[in-house]
């Protein structure tokens, strides 16, 4: 039998890059959750023109977008057995997804995450606060835990009822840590493919702020410190 493969993008004001996003998803994708992160601009109506599920999640904050879409989930039968999260600014390559649902699918792996790599990074693509960030993060997350990790990207794939195990809790920013942690603590098997990164479409709300960079800072390490003295 098949395997159910879901995907959820958060979006906030993502108009322009949102139906990119969508068409470049490959066709074993079962269903595309989009949600719409209080949006005010066309995000909503684009991505439904596009062909993808929409959801609205009045309060602002990454975690609280990617429960919603879990909630989505939940509720439906039958459940899926892969969810894929990526970006909805167009800045990840979504035709790369088999490059992060083969380990699941073939090898067998809990968790996937997508390397952004810098031979295959373009330039500009990430700030320095973001480099910087992912460094420190990723450098503790080796010394406390022995992790492989070296990025903390966005485009990641999880069999579902790992994810569940995970108990996912962050509202904000320290999404994708908290789920690399908690799937280093669970012991969850997991690898990192590197791959393609490239200039968003439009301005970042959070590395394109001071105030979303050191925010985004705070809760990274906040969840990293939490889990390394528990």
């Amino acid at each position: 039998m098949q395997e159910i493969i879901k995907v959820i993008i958060p979006a906030f004001n993502e108009a322009e890059s949102i139906p990119y996003v969508i068409g470049d998803i490959p066709e074993f994708v079962d269903e595309i959750i989009v949600v719409s992160n209080n949006s005010t601009d066309d995000t909503e109506a684009n991505a439904r023109k596009a062909g993808a599920t929409v959801l609205k999640e009045p309060r602002k904050g990454y975690g609280y977008a990617c429960l919603k879409g879990l909630d989505h989930v939940a509720s439906q039968t039958p459940k899926p057995d892969i969810i894929v999260f990526l970006d909805g600014d167009y800045s990840d390559f979504p035709e790369e997804m088999n490059k992060i649902v083969d380990p699941i699918l073939k090898e067998g792996k809990d968790f996937v995450v997508g390397a952004r790599v810098k031979k295959w990074r373009e330039q500009g693509s990430m700030t320095f606060p973001q480099i910087f960030g992912n460094w420190l993060a990723t450098s503790l997350m080796k010394v406390f835990f022995n992790s492989k990790f070296t990025d903390l990207g966005p485009f990641r794939a999880i069999r579902y009822d790992k994810l569940l195990q995970l108990k996912m809790q962050d509202k904000t920013y320290g999404w994708t840590v908290e789920m690399q942690l908690k799937a280093l603590r669970q012991n969850l098997s997991y690898s990192e493919i590197p791959v393609h990164y490239k200039n968003r479409i439009g301005v970042s709300k959070v590395s394109g702020t001071v105030k979303g960079a050191i925010f985004a800072g705070v809760k990274i390490l906040g969840w990293i410190f939490k889990y390394s003295f528990k």
